[in-house]
């Protein structure tokens, strides 16, 4: 609790934002359940997670109550990510965030289903914009995350349904003397 300094509290880190309708909902609380499952493989990948609703603090608190008993965590369990409150939805509105066609009951709109990768330079990466019925696919947030990283190394790129180990292919940009240096363990050429 308290206020946050986004380019401070990331660091070096590379983050992921992600944000909600509203607090308490039920898709939200799966998904907000599964990112503490997942909080490990984060770490891994030097990733810190922020969520915002357009709830107050207060009801931050006693949903992340819910959310930990959803999870199948106790109640001592301390929450692992914060949530921004962002009540009259002002960083939803300068992020973009905001479904003009989900609407609260004062006829408000709704902060969607946003996912913002920023990279450790603070640069945003990647946005996906769920709808309010479709919960986020956290296995290709990992992916993504993972492709990311891996392109930021090396000189390559992933191709479709890429995994972590899978085949990656050599940018078109690599001036082809330079392959061999670049990539010591060889490559595949494919002749099409």
């Amino acid at each position: 609790e308290g206020e946050i300094d986004f380019h401070g509290w990331l660091g070096d880190s590379w983050g992921i934002l992600f944000s909600h309708p509203s607090d308490f909902t039920p898709v939200c609380t799966t998904e907000l359940a599964k990112v503490m499952h997942l909080m490990p493989e984060f770490a891994k990948r030097n990733v810190k997670v922020i969520g915002l609703s357009c709830d107050s603090v207060s009801s931050h608190v006693e949903w992340c109550a819910d959310i930990k008993s959803y999870a199948g965590f106790s109640d001592d369990k301390v929450f692992p990510y914060p949530i921004i409150e962002d009540k009259n939805r002002i960083i939803a509105n300068k992020l973009g965030m905001v479904d003009k066609d989900e609407l609260d009951a004062a006829g408000i709109p709704l902060t969607a289903r946003a996912v913002y990768v920023i990279d450790p330079n603070k640069k945003f990466r990647l946005s996906l914009l769920y709808p309010a019925t479709t919960g986020r696919n956290f296995d290709e947030i990992l992916r993504i995350l993972d492709s990311l990283q891996l392109t930021d190394k090396a000189k390559v790129a992933t191709p479709a349904n890429w995994k972590m180990g899978d085949d990656c292919m050599v940018l078109p940009t690599v001036p082809e003397d330079q392959v061999a240096k670049i990539f010591p363990q060889g490559v595949n050429v494919l002749t099409l």
